[in-house]
């Protein structure tokens, strides 16, 4: 049965491409997002026309060529479960060229469309992504806020999150698929997974209040869950720890959303605090 939400990786391009969502192929009208395995000295190249660019080094090191500036060395991570990410941001006009370093790397190139030019090109350094923990309990997870609304940015929104093994996340089902500020804003979001071990697997819902979009699936690592409407959840099941890349964006850079009514209880007091941790954590 095929998944209206689930995006399988693919053997990889010459250069190290091997997931890709475009607004075209995701049917909507915003984000986009390739995940790019590169060995040293190996090189992806993208056009950034109209579209700002995030580029998050996911794994490894990499090198960062663009008409809006260079910079070398940029990771570091061995793994995404380990500490917070290095990255860069890049306004629309001319290309970025993305290098493996050291041992290699693994990337998520992050798109939106920037009509009005963007922002000033900046290194998004790992010891400034704030690295929290939200949530309680059985839904408590660690955020990495790479590039979200006090960060700058036309359009783009990126995040990350680890779950650790039996939590969940993206917790209590939510949504942002109206344009209906201050209650909510509509943003579309593609959700980017690691798994360890990597032979485990993670689960994901998405579901609307009428269920005319209604589906549980189960992602294995390296997979892409695209959330075009509707409420959204995800689970760790136990001996598994997920990772995930969120990317959104809309009509508004904000971040407004409503609960499904159904489950909002779950957001109790200290459900929503955002408690400072360690720069170097893991999660296994």
């Amino acid at each position: 049965m095929s998944s209206e939400i689930l995006v399988r990786p693919q053997p990889p391009a010459a250069d190290g491409t091997f997931l890709t969502v475009t607004p075209q192929s995701a049917g909507w009208s915003h984000v986009g997002f390739e995940a790019v395995a590169l060995a040293p000295g190996q090189v992806a190249e993208r056009p950034l026309d109209g579209r700002e660019c995030c580029v998050v080094v996911i794994q490894g090191h990499v090198n960062v060529r663009s008409d809006h500036g260079e910079w070398t060395d940029v990771g570091g991570r061995p793994d995404p479960f380990f500490g917070t990410p290095d990255a860069v941001y890049l306004p629309p006009g001319g290309s970025v060229v993305v290098e493996g370093a050291g041992d290699g790397a693994e990337v998520g190139l992050c798109f939106a469309p920037a009509p009005n030019g963007g922002v000033p090109a900046r290194r998004i350094a790992a010891a400034d992504v704030p690295a929290t923990k939200r949530g309680y309990d059985r839904h408590e997870r660690i955020v990495h806020d790479v590039l979200m609304v006090a960060d700058p940015a036309e359009s783009l929104l990126v995040t990350e999150v680890i779950t650790p093994s039996g939590n969940w996340s993206s917790y209590p089902p939510h949504k942002h698929d109206r344009d209906a500020l201050p209650e909510e804003c509509l943003l579309e979001e593609t959700y980017y997974h690691r798994v360890t071990p990597a032979d485990g697997f993670g689960l994901q819902r998405v579901y609307t209040d009428d269920r005319s979009l209604d589906e549980t699936v189960a992602v294995s690592d390296r997979d892409l869950v695209l959330v075009p409407r509707g409420y959204h959840a995800v689970a760790a099941p136990p001996g598994v720890a997920l990772y995930y890349l969120n990317v959104m964006a809309g009509p508004v850079r904000t971040w407004a959303f409503q609960d499904d009514p159904a489950l909002a209880w779950t957001r109790a007091d200290g459900a929503t605090t955002d408690l400072p941790i360690p720069k170097e954590h893991g999660s296994r």
